[in-house]
């Protein structure tokens, strides 16, 4: 280190005297010096390596340990050589502070019209574009799928003054069942492949929900209160009471809700005049 340096020391007398702008290394190595002790001397009486003690007084704290040892060291020294070790422990971080590299600025990109890089491509744009299409697709479908079913049943008569719509005949009803007593258990059997039903009774409580597959059966609890169907494919629900079949709920396709389908009301609709077919929408929705 040069005698004389403006920001670092001068010679007094042959004693190294810190400047006003010395290093922390500089005011501790001057401050050793002038106390007569050696770097052997320091490192034996603060258990600190000569080599890292000649690294603090060179200011080179990259080659110690890391921040905690450089200050750790720097605070031992001072409090040997009878500095305010809490100044010098300030001074170091300091230094280490200005020593350290600065962060990158972040850089943020944004799409702008002006700049082709920063815009997004046709392709892109269409990919966008058709993801949106497709989440608002499948949202409706979901929707329509899982509401349709609600779907009251339409009312029979057409309004006052209104033309009667036309529709296709009535399929001639199966014959009526043997007047015999109510009684026996109703059993439903699904004659397709997923055929959506639900069966509640009087309360609300429901008994069954599901997709039936073909041949599969239901038998409605003999000991619920005023069982009801509701379904969008009445037609191909096959009924027995007691193992006897009896006419189905409807002869084409479409939604019947609330129904009532305990062996009495069932016996008393197929001996009454012909089921008239709902005119409910296709279910295909429900399933």
């Amino acid at each position: 280190m040069a005698e004389g340096g403006e920001n670092e020391s001068h010679a007094e007398g042959g004693e190294l005297v810190p400047g006003p702008f010395a290093s922390t290394g500089t005011r501790l190595r001057a401050a050793r010096e002038a106390r007569g002790l050696s770097i052997a001397d320091l490192a034996t009486r603060t258990r600190i390596t000569a080599r890292h003690i000649a690294a603090i007084e060179a200011g080179d704290f990259a080659s110690l340990p890391g921040r905690p040892y450089v200050l750790g060291f720097a605070r031992s020294y001072a409090r040997e050589v009878g500095i305010d070790d809490r100044a010098i422990a300030d001074a170091v971080r300091r230094e280490l502070d200005a020593a350290a590299p600065q962060p990158e600025p972040r850089k943020i990109n944004q799409f702008e019209v002006g700049d082709p890089v920063k815009t997004p491509s046709f392709v892109l744009t269409w990919l966008a574009v058709a993801l949106g299409l497709g989440i608002v697709v499948t949202g409706f479908v979901l929707w329509r799928s899982y509401y349709w079913p609600a779907a009251e049943l339409p009312s029979l008569v057409a309004p006052a003054g209104a033309p009667a719509r036309p529709g296709p005949r009535p399929a001639p009803a199966a014959p009526p069942a043997p007047a015999q007593p109510a009684g026996g258990p109703v059993v439903f059997t699904a004659r397709e492949p997923g055929i959506w039903v639900k069966f509640s009774d009087a309360d609300g409580r429901q008994l069954m929900q599901k997709q039936m597959a073909m041949g599969e059966s239901y038998t409605v609890p003999g000991e619920a209160k005023g069982p009801v169907v509701w379904t969008g494919r009445p037609d191909a629900l096959a009924i027995t009471i007691g193992g006897r079949p009896v006419a189905p709920l409807a002869e084409r396709e479409g939604v019947v809700k609330n129904v009532p389908v305990d062996a009495a009301a069932l016996l008393a609709r197929a001996s009454a005049a012909p089921t008239v077919p709902p005119l409910a929408a296709p279910s295909t929705a429900q399933r």
